[in-house]
C-alpha cells in the first residue's frame, strides 16, 4: 500500500504545463483507460446479454443467476430476456454510480484518495477478466461496481483538489480537459471492443477491456507524485461544519437531486439504444453492416470534439462578464438533450413502421455529446469548488448517486420498452430533459446565492 499518503498534506497546483496542473493530464489519462474499457464493456454487455448469455445454453452456466433472476421476478412479473437485460443493466449501472459515495466516505475517513484509486483500478482489472467468462459473469459485475466506487469519486475529488478555491473559470475548464480524457476513452472503448466482438466473439470484446483497465492503473501510478493528498488526518484538522456548510450541502444535494432529469434524457442510450438499433435501423450500408456498438462512441466523439471551442467560447463570454454560471450550464444541458429526444421521436414518426436512416441516431447521438459536455462537467466543478474540505470526497461521490437514481430509472423504463412504442419512448425521454431545464430556470439563481456563502472549509 502506498502509505506516504497518510502523511502528506492537502494542497492545490504544483507543477504546470499548458496551463494547468501537470497532476490534471495525469488524472485525464488515467480516466482515458478506465473509460475505454468501462465503455467498451457496457457498448457490449446489453447485446451480449439478450443475443447471447441469456438464452437457453448459456444462461444456465451463470453461477447464482437463478436466484437473481427470481428476485428480480418476484418483484416485477415474469420478464423476457431484453426486459431482464436492461433492468440488470440499469441495476449493475447503478450501483456503478452508487459505490463512489462509499469509496468517498472511506477515503475521506481512513485510507486516502489516492490508495483507494489504486485498489479500485484493480478490482476493475480482475472484473473485466471475469467478465470474459460466462460462469463468472456476476462476479464480474460485482468486482467492477465495487472498483468503480473507490475509483470514480475519489480520482474527480483530486481533479478539484489540483486549484485553488477561488479559480474557479481554471478550475472549470480543468473539469473540462478531465472530461476530455473520459471521452476519448469512451469513444474508442465501443470502437475497438464493438469490432473485436463482431469478428472474434463477445469474450474478445470483454478481455482487451482488462488490457486498458490495467493501463490505466499504470498511468496513475507514473503520475503519482503529482496528485493531491487528502486523508482523514488531514482532514481532522480542520473546522468543524458550520450552519453555513450546511447550506450549501443542502443547496448541492439540491442541485445533484434536479440534474437526475438531464440525466435521464441522456443516460439511455446506453441501456435500450442498442436494442432499439438493431430493430428498427436500416445497419446495411452496401456490403458493409454498421457495428451496433459503434454508435454509443458518437456521443463522446461529439463531447471530445466540442471541448476546445466551448472552452474558448466559455473564455471569451467570461472575459466580458457573459459567462455562464455551472447551474446554467447544467440546465443548457438538460435543453439540449430534450431536443434530441425530440429529434428521435419526431424521425420515427415520420418513418412511419419502415427502417430509420443511420442518420438519425447518429444526429441523436450527437446532441446527448453536447448535453454532456455542457452538464456533466459543470455538475463535478460545482461540487468540487463549493464543497467543504472536510466532506468533499463525500460530496463528489455523492455526484455519482445522482446516476445511481438515474440507472435504475433508467432500467425500470427500459423493462418497459417493448409495451410502448418507440416514439411513445423517446417522447418520455425528452419530456424528462425540459423538466430539468425548467427546474434549473426556476430555481437557479435561488441556488447560486446559497452556494456563493462564505466558509473557513472550503477547499
Amino acid at each position: 500500500m502506498l502509505s506516504s499518503e497518510a502523511a502528506a498534506p492537502p494542497r492545490a497546483e504544483g507543477p504546470n504545463l499548458f496551463g494547468h496542473p501537470k497532476g490534471l493530464y495525469f488524472l485525464a489519462f488515467t480516466e482515458t483507460w478506465e473509460r475505454f474499457s468501462y465503455y467498451g464493456m457496457t457498448a457490449l454487455v446489453v447485446l451480449y446479454m439478450v443475443n447471447q448469455l441469456l438464452l437457453p445454453g448459456h444462461v444456465e452456466h451463470i453461477v447464482g443467476f437463478a436466484q437473481l433472476r427470481a428476485g428480480m421476478e418476484s418483484l416485477s412479473g415474469p420478464l423476457s430476456p431484453q426486459a431482464l437485460a436492461s433492468q440488470l443493466f440499469g441495476l449493475y449501472a447503478g450501483m456503478v454510480y452508487f459505490t463512489p459515495l462509499l469509496g468517498g466516505m472511506l477515503a475521506d475517513r481512513w485510507i486516502g484518495q489516492r490508495n483507494a484509486v489504486v485498489i479500485g483500478a484493480l478490482s476493475m482489472f480482475a472484473g473485466h477478466i471475469a467478465m470474459a467468462f460466462d460462469e463468472s459473469f456476476l462476479l464480474a459485475l460485482l468486482l467492477l461496481v465495487l472498483g468503480s466506487g473507490l475509483l470514480k469519486g475519489n480520482i474527480s475529488a483530486q481533479v478539484g483538489a489540483l486549484y485553488p478555491r477561488d479559480d474557479e473559470a481554471r478550475r472549470s475548464r480543468g473539469f473540462v480537459i478531465f472530461s476530455t480524457g473520459i471521452n476519448i476513452g469512451a469513444v474508442l472503448g465501443p470502437l475497438v471492443c464493438g469490432a473485436l466482438a463482431l469478428y472474434f466473439g463477445w469474450h474478445t470484446g470483454f478481455g482487451v477491456a482488462a488490457v486498458f483497465m490495467l493501463a490505466g492503473l499504470i498511468t496513475y501510478l507514473t503520475g503519482y507524485k503529482y496528485l493531491p493528498a487528502r486523508v482523514a488526518r488531514a482532514v481532522e484538522q480542520q473546522h468543524p461544519l458550520t450552519r453555513a456548510d450546511w447550506r450549501v450541502i443542502g443547496a448541492l444535494i439540491a442541485v445533484i437531486v434536479i440534474s437526475i432529469l438531464p440525466s435521464l434524457a441522456y443516460t439511455q442510450h446506453f441501456n435500450v439504444m442498442p436494442v432499439w438499433i438493431q430493430q428498427h435501423v436500416a445497419l446495411d450500408v452496401g456490403t458493409w453492416h454498421i457495428p451496433v456498438p459503434w454508435f454509443q462512441s458518437i456521443d463522446s466523439l461529439t463531447s471530445t470534439l466540442s471541448a476546445a471551442p466551448l472552452l474558448w467560447l466559455w473564455r471569451r463570454q467570461a472575459a466580458r462578464g457573459r459567462g455562464p454560471g455551472d447551474i446554467n450550464k447544467i440546465a443548457i444541458g438538460s435543453w439540449i438533450g430534450a431536443g434530441s429526444n425530440v429529434m428521435l421521436a419526431g424521425a420515427i414518426y415520420a418513418a412511419d413502421g419502415q427502417l430509420l436512416s443511420p442518420i438519425w441516431p447518429f444526429l441523436y447521438c450527437v446532441g446527448l455529446g453536447l448535453t454532456f459536455i455542457y452538464y456533466w462537467p459543470a455538475m463535478l466543478a460545482l461540487v468540487s469548488r463549493a464543497a467543504p474540505a472536510r466532506v468533499n470526497s463525500t460530496m463528489v461521490g455523492l455526484v455519482f448517486v445522482n446516476l445511481f437514481v438515474t440507472n435504475l430509472l433508467v432500467g425500470w423504463i427500459g423493462g418497459r420498452y417493448e409495451r410502448m412504442s418507440p416514439m411513445s419512448f423517446w417522447s418520455l425521454h425528452a419530456l424528462m430533459g425540459v423538466a430539468g431545464g425548467l427546474v434549473l430556470m426556476v430555481f437557479g439563481r435561488g441556488l447560486t446565492r446559497a452556494l456563493s456563502a462564505p466558509s473557513v472549509n472550503r477547499p
